[in-house]
Formats: C-alpha cells, sequence, structure tokens
C-alpha cells in the first residue's frame, strides 16, 4: 500500500482476566483504515513465544510484521500474555499462574475484547514459537471460538523436541530442563530477562509444564485438570493454518518438529513452509530473525499476507 511509518497509529488496550491480572495490547492500524472507519478485513491477535513479548512483533518505529500487516489495512493487535512486557502485575517470585490460564482465560479473553472493539465477527490469530501451542490448544479447549477464528499464521511452532542434535542437547536437555529448572525453583520464577536467555520472564508454573509437554514423547494433556488437547485434535478441525519453519532452527522450532506438531493439530487445511536458501529465499533464517530479519518483509511476509487474505494457493507446502 506504500504507507509511511508515519502513517501507522499505535495506541495502548487493557484487557481484565480472572485473577485481578491485567493483559496489554498494542493496537496497530493505519491512518487511512482508521478514517475509513470499519475495516472489511478480519483483525489480527498476535501472541509471541515463552521468555518473550509482543516486541518480537513491533517496533514504535513501524519495523516488524504487525505494522507490515497495518499498513495493508488489517487492524492488528499484539499481545502480552500474564505477567510479561506491560501487562501487570509482573511476574514475580509469588506468581502462581502458568500455561493452563494462559490457554483458559487469557486468549480467549483477548479474542473477545478484540471482536467487542471492532464489531467483527472473526478474527486471525498470529503466533510465534510457543505462542502458537497456546492458540492451537485454546481452540481445542474451547471449540466454539474455532468458527470466530479466520485463520492461523504460525512462525516456528512446535510442541515437543524430538529431534536429536547437539544444540537440543545443550539448550534444551541441559539448560531448560536443568539449569534452567533449578533456578525457577530456587528463585521461585524464570528470570530469563536477567539471564540473558530470553527477552522477558516466566512463572514457576509455566516453566514446569512446557518442560513436560516439550518432551519428545510427552502427552498433549493439562497438568491442571487433564483435558487431553490429542483428544480433542482428532474431534475438531482448526481454521486454516500456515506453518513457517525456518531452515536455522536446530531445536527450538525445528522443521521437523514443526511438522509433528501440524499433524498433532488434527486434519486441517495448512502449509509448512520451509524459510532456507534451498526453497529459494535469500537467508537460512532462524529461530528469530524469521520475524525480525531485514528482509523478511519483502520475502516471505508477504506469504502470510496472503494467507490471511484467504489467498491459500500462494502458498507452497514444504511437508
Amino acid at each position: 500500500m506504500g504507507l509511511s511509518q508515519a502513517d501507522l497509529r499505535q495506541e495502548d488496550v487493557r484487557v481484565p482476566v480472572p485473577g485481578g491480572d491485567t493483559l496489554y495490547m498494542r493496537r496497530i492500524r493505519s491512518a487511512r483504515a482508521l478514517a475509513a472507519g470499519t475495516s472489511p478485513l478480519p483483525p489480527v491477535l498476535m501472541v509471541h513465544g515463552m521468555m518473550s513479548n509482543g516486541r518480537v512483533f513491533y517496533s514504535d518505529s513501524g519495523k516488524g510484521l504487525g505494522p507490515y500487516l497495518a499498513r495493508h489495512g488489517f487492524d492488528v493487535f499484539v499481545a502480552d500474555l500474564r505477567g510479561k512486557g506491560q501487562s501487570l502485575p509482573r511476574i514475580h517470585p509469588g506468581s502462581r499462574h502458568g500455561q493452563t490460564e494462559m490457554i483458559r482465560d487469557d486468549v480467549p479473553s483477548l479474542h473477545e475484547a478484540i471482536l467487542r472493539l471492532t464489531a467483527a465477527r472473526q478474527v486471525h490469530w498470529v503466533a510465534h514459537s510457543w505462542g502458537g501451542v497456546v492458540l492451537n490448544s485454546a481452540l481445542l479447549r474451547r471449540p466454539a471460538l474455532i468458527p470466530e477464528v479466520a485463520s492461523l499464521v504460525h512462525f516456528a511452532v512446535k510442541r515437543s523436541v524430538a529431534v536429536r542434535n547437539v544444540h537440543k542437547a545443550i539448550e534444551i536437555d541441559l539448560m531448560w530442563n536443568v539449569v534452567l529448572r533449578g533456578v525457577s525453583r530456587s528463585v521461585g520464577y524464570l528470570p530469563a530477562r536477567q539471564l540473558r536467555f530470553g527477552s522477558d520472564n516466566e512463572t514457576n508454573k509455566t516453566h514446569l509444564q512446557i518442560k513436560r509437554w516439550a518432551k519428545a514423547a510427552g502427552p498433549w494433556v493439562d497438568s491442571d485438570d487433564g483435558f487431553d488437547y490429542a483428544a480433542a485434535a482428532q474431534q475438531h478441525r482448526l481454521p486454516p493454518a500456515l506453518y513457517f519453519a525456518a531452515q536455522n532452527d536446530p531445536c527450538r522450532g525445528h522443521r521437523h518438529d514443526v511438522r509433528r506438531f501440524r499433524a498433532e493439530s488434527g486434519a486441517h487445511e495448512s502449509r509448512v513452509h520451509v524459510l532456507s536458501r534451498r526453497t529459494g529465499y535469500a537467508h537460512d533464517y532462524d529461530h528469530i530473525s524469521l520475524l525480525t530479519h531485514p528482509d523478511a518483509e519483502r520475502e516471505h511476509f508477504q506469504l502470510a499476507l496472503a494467507w490471511l487474505r484467504g489467498q491459500h494457493d500462494q502458498v507452497r507446502d514444504h511437508g
């Protein structure tokens, strides 16, 4: 659409959730779309991964996937999950919420807030890394939301890690499962930001729940109430989903694990698209650069845009 960064309008949205916490969303729109009123395009909810926050999708200066989609006419809402980014209160040793609360309470609350603010009937959901596990799980746990989600776009999303390599041995088996688990137990939460292991912190409960799910043979079952997401995936059909995988992502979102997550999410229209030199891109993207590299906008963001517009046949399946 040729809009400049100055044509973007960014504002704050606060969403209360059960337990007294408040979630934050950054709303990003183009001035042109704002002047036109209600957009004919469904709005977009963007959810970050673990040890992260919504900043992976945008910057104040207008860089990132969020502003890119806004410049193309979408009303974009970038969320900070509970305790992350500008959500309040921030994670501290007394924080007791975890992954269950994100799936059961937070995602539906964000979705419903967007419907109220926009008067839309559907919302697109976009995620990075573990955020995609949270989103798929939220739909399977609350299938009444499925008709209200126009499509899914996942960047480097996997649930369990089955690949075996030195990166997995160090980053997952040693650091995540042993070292950081010990820190989380002793401190009362995972201070990933202070340890420079991530851009935001996690609660002890979230860390433990993810550790259990990330095991290669770990069941996709909620540890709080036993809800079986894998069984639900065989009963419900998710919205059309595009799964991006980065070639240079050895364990946090390896393409084989992305394919496994696509398969265990049940039968649904989907593509797994690998970002690599071999598939025609300028770079072998990694777990973060597939969203933050300066070339992402001209290379593969346009495929995400096509998917959100319903042009699914424009995306090749490397599955």
